[in-house]
């Protein structure tokens, strides 16, 4: 059993090494929201929610009035907003439920764990003729900052290669050298046995003229 147990708890922290974005949540809350107006005429009591592109509609039950700032605590049933896996931001908004049309847009923007660049994790978003939110994701601090780093860390690896690009060239520079400077040496050897070949052959041919010589002197 226990075996088990700690093979099971090796996988995970062996996954979570390998896929550490993957597994990274976020959550983002709401702190406080007020709403400057409301855009439906025939409904006294609008119905207005928060919603990123491609996830589920949010629905703040407690925002009927304009004018109003309605404070929560982020421990409410319908929180959390949306979370973060990773620096991508989010399209996001907040809309108002329309009986008869589309619904209508407080407003849509580009929310991103960047935005959350206070060391509380809040960020105010204002739209001075809609609304005025606040938000907060103290993970989203940290997650910021590992994307900020990652630059730096991006051009010291960058360095590094450039730098061992440069050792590289300078290694293959030096055995070329060393390579010339061999087969230099190696082809001046050859010409010295060569010369010396041929001095060697020449005294044997200038020994067999005198023979010749001497012969011919006695006949």
């Amino acid at each position: 059993m226990i075996a088990r147990f700690s093979s099971a708890s090796l996988c995970f922290w062996i996954l979570l090494s390998c896929f550490p974005g993957q597994l990274l949540s976020a959550d983002v809350t709401l702190d406080s929201v007020s709403i400057f107006k409301t855009h439906e005429w025939f409904i006294a009591k609008p119905t207005v929610y928060f919603q990123c592109k491609g996830e589920n509609k949010t629905v703040l039950p407690d925002v009927k009035e304009a004018h109003v700032i309605y404070e929560f605590k982020g421990q409410e049933s319908w929180q959390p907003l949306t979370n973060f896996s990773s620096e991508k931001c989010k399209r996001c908004g907040f809309y108002e439920e329309d009986t008869v049309n589309s619904d209508d847009v407080f407003e849509e923007w580009e929310f991103c764990p960047s935005d959350f660049s206070g060391s509380d994790g809040r960020y105010t978003r204002i739209n001075d003729k809609e609304f005025n939110a606040t938000f907060h994701c103290p993970e989203c601090v940290h997650l910021s900052a590992d994307s900020n780093s990652a630059p730096a860390a991006h051009k010291e690896k960058k360095g590094m290669h450039a730098a061992l690009i440069i050792a590289i060239t300078v290694i293959v520079f030096i055995i070329f050298i060393l390579v010339l400077v061999a087969a230099y040496k190696y082809w001046l050897k050859k010409k010295r046995e060569q010369e010396q070949a041929r001095f060697l052959k020449l005294f044997e041919d200038g020994d067999d003229i005198e023979d010749e010589l001497e012969l011919g002197n006695v006949l």
